[in-house]
């Protein structure tokens, strides 16, 4: 609510504002006959001025009223634009037609051009008094910024960036001042954008920066392709501004358009393809009104397969995972977001027969994603056998609960390191791979993995840590210089993972195309020119060799399994390697039984296992 001192303000200006128009309409009507007798005052009749004198409080009573409904008293002139403009026009225009239709009713007569000339000089006296506070503050914010104030170059010269830069020059709260403009349009060049003269396309970026001294860029292209937006983002990276950018065409469409809907460029924009699409309908089709179960949902994966899954109306979501901090966290989110949710949020270890058993029991789960893993592979090669405990014992127990109470499907998270593994960790997804494959055939549960690489932003991925390091001024930590890794975002991941399980029949194993391989030194790279820094002078990048178990890439099929398609193009189908299933299943058994002794050499017992398994000595 207004306070008191507020509204005394607005009812203030509101009374200046009256005082001033009623000043306004004596000084045109006076001003129009003025005009009328070119400046002669001494020729202007005396019964002109009388008569116009004589009816003006009837005209300014009606001027007043007029303007009200104009809404020339209530409009917010410290943003006015064009639709004040317009309300100023019609509303003087008005004006000068009632004051034309009194005299005429009165029969008074009066030169036929007066009329026109006063309903111009009010709109010239009204515009005026509405538009030039506008004029003065600019001047005072130009004449009064100084070192603290952000010198702007503005790529798009469309609608986001006109209004991004209406938005700058008006507000008093920010400190940046756009400079110039740059758009690939050559109809634009040369043209002006609230005072802003557009002065070339994106090739001219790197030469106006230095010219105009550009401290930040930003690029106001809403609805650029994700490819086009990487273009422009190689050019803006190397002129060391820190840069940012409006991050969708859904904030133009919503109005949302702003300087405060600005976000940090980061690498993600530089992987320079479009998001990943899935067909919604199949993922509502299997997932609405089913108990689903998702273990480590509270992880970068789980959590984000219960946000999707929450929006595609499952009857339950049951929750489970051994961390509780992050498992918190996400249980607020879905109960903040989706309060209809039916939500069940269990803290468990997959490792626990017992307590596992007793969770399928009672929630009768329709679909489980099994997302719970250890994952970071150097952790995992110093403690191997908590690998093995976790990873393998862990997925077998889980399994073995949902084809006990009869899940109708299974899908298991799997990684491309589980293909021809180096690590422990690659090994052990490798095993629970084995586990699904092997008791797809023996239950009528639908068993199915799917594999992918790494995820943006994700726990343990390099992104944050890279981040990081450049926060607190280097160096930047890369193992190798020709070590490369597939990369999606986390939603895209997900949103794979569930339309792959609406494509599952059992047994199989899917493999998700994660486009192109990037190097993980020009992410380094990239990330600290977008900083607003430069490699190797204002941020070392360090080469620290690799770490135990690390390849130099990452395969995501194995040569064996062949590849058939789906019908989505990203989704690809493993064929299953054969094996003795029977003679896997004693194998298991002796590992679970050698694994709790804590042994010294459980990476043997893992590569009896697993054949393509070979630990990398560093």
């Amino acid at each position: 609510m207004k306070t008191l001192t507020e509204t005394n303000q607005l009812l203030f200006k509101r009374i200046i504002l009256i005082v001033y128009d009623i000043v306004a309409v004596v000084a045109a009507s006076l001003l129009a006959l003025f005009i009328r007798f070119e400046g002669r005052y001494i020729e202007i009749p005396k019964e002109y001025i009388s008569r116009s004198l004589q009816y003006i409080p009837a005209i300014i009573v009606i001027t007043l009223i007029i303007f009200y409904g104009f809404r020339l008293y209530s409009s917010l002139w410290t943003y006015a634009g064009a639709p004040e403009l317009i309300n100023i026009t019609f509303a003087s225009a008005l004006s000068a037609m009632v004051q034309m239709m009194v005299m005429v009713f009165f029969d008074v007569r009066m030169p036929r051009s007066y009329y026109i000339l006063y309903g111009v000089s009010l709109w010239i006296m009204v515009f005026l008094s509405r538009f030039s506070y506008r004029g003065i503050r600019t001047l005072m914010k130009r004449q009064a910024s100084g070192e603290n104030t952000s010198r702007v170059l503005l790529v798009g010269a469309g609608a986001a960036g006109n209004m991004l830069v209406k938005e700058i020059r008006n507000s008093n709260y920010i400190s940046k001042q756009v400079v110039c403009i740059v758009d690939d349009d050559k109809s634009k060049e040369g043209s002006y954008l609230h005072g802003v003269k557009v002065l070339g396309n994106r090739q001219n970026i790197p030469e106006l920066v230095k010219r105009y001294k550009i401290d930040e860029i930003i690029i106001a292209m809403p609805s650029a392709p994700a490819r086009e937006i990487k273009e422009i983002l190689d050019v803006c990276k190397e002129t060391g501004c820190e840069l940012k950018r409006l991050p969708g065409v859904y904030q133009l469409v919503n109005g949302e358009v702003g300087i405060s809907k600005l976000k940090e460029v980061d690498v993600n924009d530089l992987l320079g393809r479009e998001p990943v699409k899935v067909d919604l309908s199949t993922i509502l089709n299997y997932v609405s009104g089913k108990t689903i179960l998702v273990t480590g949902g509270g992880g970068s994966i789980g959590s984000e397969i219960c946000r999707q899954v929450a929006e595609h109306h499952p009857r339950m979501l049951v929750l489970v995972d051994i961390y509780e901090n992050t498992t918190y966290d996400i249980q607020n989110e879905l109960k903040s977001k989706y309060p209809e949710l039916n939500l069940v949020v269990l803290i468990a270890s997959v490792r626990n027969t017992k307590r596992m058993d007793m969770i399928f029991e009672t929630y009768r789960p329709d679909i489980v994603y099994h997302a719970a893993a250890h994952k970071h592979v150097p952790l995992m090669e110093d403690s191997p056998n908590e690998a093995v405990k976790n990873n393998v014992l862990g997925t077998w127990k889980v399994v073995q609960a949902a084809d006990k109470w009869k899940v109708k499907r299974f899908v298991m998270i799997s990684t491309d390191k589980a293909v021809n593994p180096t690590n422990i960790m690659g090994a052990t997804k490798r095993i629970c791979e084995m586990i699904i494959q092997t008791y797809n055939t023996r239950s009528k549960t639908e068993f199915v993995a799917v594999r992918f690489g790494n995820v943006l932003g994700s726990n343990g991925s390099v992104i944050p840590l890279f981040k990081k390091q450049i926060e607190q001024g280097g160096p930047v930590t890369v193992t190798h210089p020709d070590i490369i890794r597939y990369f999606m975002t986390i939603p895209e991941a997900v949103s794979l993972v569930l339309q792959a399980g609406a494509y599952a029949k059992g047994g199989e194993i899917f493999v998700l195309d994660m486009g192109e391989p990037v190097k993980i030194a020009d992410l380094a790279r990239n990330l600290i020119l977008l900083s607003g820094h430069k490699p190797d002078e204002d941020i070392q990048i360090v080469y620290t060799g690799l770490r135990p178990g690390e390849k130099l890439y990452e395969e995501m099929l194995m040569h064996e399994e062949g590849l058939q398609e789906t019908e989505n193009k990203l989704i690809h189908i493993g064929k299953p390697i054969k094996m003795d299933e029977g003679h896997f299943l004693l194998q298991l058994e002796n590992l679970k039984e050698y694994v709790v002794q804590e042994p010294e050499d459980i990476r043997k017992w893992v590569q009896e296992i697993v054949p393509t398994y070979h630990p990398q000595k560093i």
